[in-house]
């Protein structure tokens, strides 16, 4: 009887140093991501975003190469409205792809540095060693760290919950959250492969350009063409639309709808985007600063953003908005009736 119950004791303690072994804290985790982040030399992903704005949440699919040092390569795409735009980042710089207009605008940025990306892995495991309040949890399968974003509009979209995947520390998903803990922006990871190759050549301006346009067919000409007015839906406190205004332009109607209140108002333009020659692809320097907003990248500066979408221009201008309240305005638009 003495032997049967030190037997019963002795296999319960193993269990609890088994158990003890397989769980780690916090730092362990966020210890082994940095590790883990430091010691791959590429990857490639495959996710599915979801971006909850308007009636209905709209979903791309994204495509991400990296490559240390500095190369990146992010194609974000939604099937539905046949869209697709590319950020490429290679030793001539940082650039911004519109396979549909056939456009390329190059940046002088830091990016990806300056800003979370929902998308990114070595961002992520950034966003969790940076917050020193992060919040931690283990399941069975997962870590789940909530941190606080490093966002343009961080007072937006303050907190994100991320997932990691326990046994290769993969990241499994993303939820950008708002103030009220509301998910705005889903990613869930579809694959991971952190012992990617890549050609020589993988990251060249031009030949994704070329290989982007074969999923996505420059648009043929826009002009003369209706399209779908957009209106702000976003919340600022006494502003509404005031006026809605239709000129024509020679390459076909430019919308200008204005926003007025007691202290801030703004300016919504939107017409058809121009489509370069498929024989000569322009390259565009541009002087602001690229804003991802979910659905587009949009170059933004002290008193305007603009954007390209669906074949159409947007540009929001104000004197009195401030830039994260731009960017609300801008991922706010959405479609209503037709001019």
């Amino acid at each position: 009887m003495r032997k049967g119950l030190w037997l019963v004791w002795g296999l319960f303690a193993a269990m609890l140093v088994l158990s003890a072994c397989g769980s780690k804290s916090q730092e362990d985790v966020a210890k082994g991501l940095k590790e883990r982040a430091g010691d791959i030399k590429g990857y490639k992903a495959k996710a599915k975003m979801t971006l909850e704005v308007g009636d209905e949440p709209q979903v791309y699919d994204i495509d991400v190469w990296h490559h240390k040092p500095g190369d990146y390569r992010v194609h974000l795409k939604n099937a539905k409205k046949e869209q697709s735009q590319m950020i490429l980042r290679n030793k001539s710089g940082v650039y911004v792809l519109t396979p549909a207009l056939n456009k390329s605008y190059k940046f002088q940025s830091d990016w990806p540095q300056n800003s979370s990306q929902a998308y990114l892995f070595e961002s992520l495991v950034k966003d969790v060693l940076e917050d020193k309040e992060a919040k931690f949890k283990e399941t069975k399968e997962h870590y789940v760290f909530e941190t606080k974003t490093r966002y343009q509009n961080q007072k937006i979209l303050p907190t994100q919950e991320v997932t990691f995947k326990k046994r290769t520390l993969e990241p499994i998903s993303v939820k950008v959250m708002d103030t009220d803990k509301n998910p705005v922006v889903t990613v869930k990871f579809t694959k991971v492969d952190f012992d990617a190759k890549f050609d020589e050549d993988a990251f060249d301006t031009k030949k994704n350009m070329t290989s982007a346009q074969l999923e996505v067919p420059v648009l043929a000409d826009l002009s003369g063409k209706e399209f779908s007015v957009k209106y702000s839906m976003a919340d600022i406190p006494g502003v509404t639309l005031h006026d809605e205004t239709t000129m024509e332009t020679d390459t076909g109607k430019r919308v200008i709808l204005t926003y007025e209140g007691e202290d801030k108002s703004f300016t919504l333009f939107q017409e058809k985007a121009e489509v370069i020659p498929t024989a000569s692809m322009e390259t565009v320097e541009m002087a602001g600063e690229m804003v991802d907003l979910g659905f587009a990248i949009g170059v933004i500066n002290d008193h305007s953003i603009v954007w390209s979408q669906d074949g159409v221009d947007y540009m929001v201008a104000s004197k009195d908005l401030t830039q994260e309240e731009m960017m609300m305005v801008a991922r706010s638009v959405q479609g209503d009736s037709v001019k």
